[in-house]
């Protein structure tokens, strides 16, 4: 599980890399869990909420980037 704090301190592109890999991990573990293979079910939450938590910190990097223009 990764902090919030590290999202913070990546930049954008790194975030949309990170948010890419975290949603191929995610469906390989909806596959192997739909195939009955999957052995830590706890992963699948904790890679959604570090989807959520990286789409949170681009949303609100899109929010002072908005904030600064005006």
């Amino acid at each position: 599980m990764s902090a919030v704090a590290d999202f913070r301190a990546m930049s954008a592109d790194e975030l949309g890399t990170k948010l890419v890999e975290l949603k191929k991990e995610s469906f390989n573990l909806r596959f192997q869990a739909a195939s009955g293979q999957l052995e830590n079910t706890s992963r699948v939450n904790v890679v959604r909420r570090d989807i959520a938590r990286i789409k949170t910190v681009l949303g609100e990097m899109r929010c002072a980037a908005t904030q600064e223009k005006k």
